[in-house]
């Protein structure tokens, strides 16, 4: 198979699903003219008809069927991942590195510090004490 766009995959899917021209290009936010061409593309680099269209109705012919079920789920599991990643933007990490006196490491930052690393004991083990 050509390398195709990953987008063809999932305008399918969409419209694979919502069996539906009509529900799939509102849900992508595309014309239903724009998803039908993308679907023929699709249909022409794959050499096998995925969809069966009436004038009434949309369905997945057998070939769309398996493609449903093999490729959907891997999509999902792949937008699920990546927007754990997002998730991870909104959480600092990393290692601090701070430079100073021997003095102000003793009476400033260690004991700001301990009370910082208690309360975050403290939050995780009552996160944990709540899922188990």
């Amino acid at each position: 198979m050509q390398r195709g766009n990953l987008n063809d995959l999932v305008a399918f899917l969409a419209v694979g699903t919502e069996r539906s021209f009509t529900k799939a290009a509102a849900k992508l936010g595309v014309s239903q003219s724009a998803l039908s061409h993308t679907i023929r593309e699709l249909e022409a680099r794959l050499g096998v008809r995925l969809l069966t269209r009436t004038t009434r109705s949309v369905s997945p012919t057998e070939a769309g069927e398996r493609l449903i079920g093999t490729v959907g789920p891997r999509l999902e599991e792949i937008e699920a991942e990546l927007e754990a990643l997002r998730e991870l933007r909104q959480k600092p990490a990393g290692t601090i590195r701070i430079t100073a006196t021997d003095y102000a490491a003793d009476t400033i930052l260690w004991p700001k510090l301990a009370k910082f690393l208690r309360s975050i004991r403290t939050s995780r083990s009552r996160s944990s004490s709540t899922t188990a």
